[in-house]
């Protein structure tokens, strides 16, 4: 992998984004971290994602998708990046178990190693994989920590210009170098700093106009639809707060977390946190509506996931939703959103502590 992209790099004139680098880290075919096979998620992976920590998850989430399938045309979930397929499992069972079983079931997963993982946990399960967004959806849309693995560009503020940090090779070894911001880039930051204020010299940080193309994407294949972002991430004023002077770029091997993405291309997740008031503004340019925002815990216990704990829950099972609610957890790390076209009322999981007047 590292090879590869040395050599990708001296075709590109020495200088490659790190946008491109972190494609190339997690998707290259046959090589890259989603694509080359091995174990990622659970326990004997590199990280646990809330669906391997409890079927709880799946079935908070029914409550949901159930109560959007009351108010929507048709009965329809397109999951992106499905991850082992556990998601996707536990929530057709939860919907059949509620009589309202999904008309249809799409993934789209880009990852040929993931898509085969997924075909052998789903089974005889009534789920079609899809290679493209479908035109004209009508359902329930779901992405589970897809946008924090979209390639994003690093910046850093210089003494009086923005400079764009992108990898170059060194005798095989890949090194972090800079050049100025080019004007798309410039007016990104242009754009953060008229929300935060001027950023400081040496402040470093990233950008996913990425998450911005997704979203816009997706508005365009929409028409009466309910879309649920669960991801780690913060407002912008919170991503770009003073104190984040080294942006929120994280990489995961082993169950360990680490913050240096040239280390073993193609074997370490890499990810970045989303700018959810980003993806605010992009939901309201494709013409969605913005009908949520809040943390796990509270879109979580919203959907009813502490009911679920009757009787006396053994240990393990209480240790699991504490994983999933707790502050210092995801309970407050990762934040849902609710995106929708067609939908006037405020979705089950947001009707308490919605937080959208701080996006």
């Amino acid at each position: 992998m590292q090879a590869r992209i040395c050599e990708r790099i001296g075709q590109a004139g020495a200088w490659l984004s790190f946008a491109d680098y972190m494609q190339m880290a997690l998707y290259e075919p046959g090589l890259g971290y989603y694509d080359a096979g091995g174990s990622k998620f659970g326990p004997q992976g590199d990280f646990v994602t809330a669906p391997e920590i409890s079927p709880l998850f799946a079935r908070a989430i029914a409550a949901q998708v159930a109560e959007a399938f009351g108010r929507l045309p048709a009965s329809q979930v397109l999951e992106f990046g499905a991850g082992t397929g556990a998601l996707a499992r536990d929530l057709i069972a939860e919907l059949q178990r509620r009589g309202c079983a999904p008309s249809a079931y799409y993934i789209v997963e880009v990852s040929a190693d993931l898509r085969a993982r997924q075909q052998r946990c789903l089974g005889t399960l009534p789920v079609t994989w899809i290679g493209q967004l479908p035109q004209h959806f009508e359902g329930v849309v779901i992405a589970n920590e897809v946008l924090d693995v979209l390639p994003v560009r690093l910046f850093v503020r210089g003494q009086d210009a923005m400079y764009e940090r992108g990898v170059c090779c060194e005798d095989t070894d890949l090194q972090f170098c800079v050049r100025p911001a080019d004007p798309g880039l410039e007016r990104e930051l242009a754009a953060i700093e008229s929300v935060v204020g001027p950023l400081a010299q040496g402040y470093g940080s990233e950008i996913c106009p990425l998450a911005t193309e997704w979203i816009l994407s997706l508005a365009r294949c929409l028409q009466r639809a309910l879309v649920l972002l669960l991801d780690y991430g913060f407002p912008r004023r919170e991503y770009y707060h003073p104190q984040r002077a080294m942006g929120t770029l994280m990489c995961h091997y082993r169950q360990r977390a680490h913050a240096d993405p040239l280390w073993l291309p193609g074997l370490n997740d890499i990810t970045a946190h989303v700018d959810f008031s980003a993806c605010a503004q992009a939901a309201q340019t494709g013409g969605l509506d913005v009908l949520g925002y809040t943390s796990q815990a509270n879109f979580l216990i919203n959907c009813g996931i502490l009911e679920q704990l009757t009787g006396a829950p053994d240990p393990a099972l209480l240790g699991a939703v504490h994983r999933l609610l707790s502050e210092a957890e995801m309970g407050e790390l990762v934040k849902v959103m609710a995106l929708g076209r067609g939908l006037d009322a405020v979705p089950l999981g947001f009707t308490r502590a919605d937080r959208r007047h701080r996006l």
